[in-house]
């Protein structure tokens, strides 16, 4: 049973999954969209959700905390001087997923992760 357990774990190992979920939100900060599977989108939005968080709260503390998570100091950057300013006003809700058709190779369900 899998009572209590958030998260998915994508058949990763630990450090293998922290690392690709990593690396999945600091491109699509930088990007401001990505095309990959639904899980890895699900997942993506809600650590990206909380990295535009802490570049609208703009301290050197959630600096700090968006620095150790994030794999670019220049994307680091862009959330505090761009997308932290951009959302100030908006309760949360940055990012829209759209389910698109499933991938020809090996039916895999995708997704369009985008900024609002």
């Amino acid at each position: 049973m899998r009572h209590r357990v958030a998260g998915r774990h994508l058949s990763r190992p630990t450090n293998q999954r922290r690392a690709l979920y990593r690396q999945l939100v600091t491109d699509f900060l930088r990007h401001g969209m990505m095309v990959t599977t639904e899980a890895k989108a699900k997942e993506t939005k809600g650590m990206a959700e909380k990295i535009i968080t802490l570049g609208k709260k703009g301290s050197v503390h959630a600096r700090r905390q968006a620095a150790a998570f994030l794999l670019d100091t220049k994307v680091v950057s862009k959330v505090f001087a761009e997308l932290g300013p951009r959302y100030a006003q908006r309760p949360g809700g940055y990012t829209r997923l759209t389910r698109l058709p499933a991938r020809h190779g090996d039916g895999a369900a995708m997704a369009h992760l985008e900024l609002v």
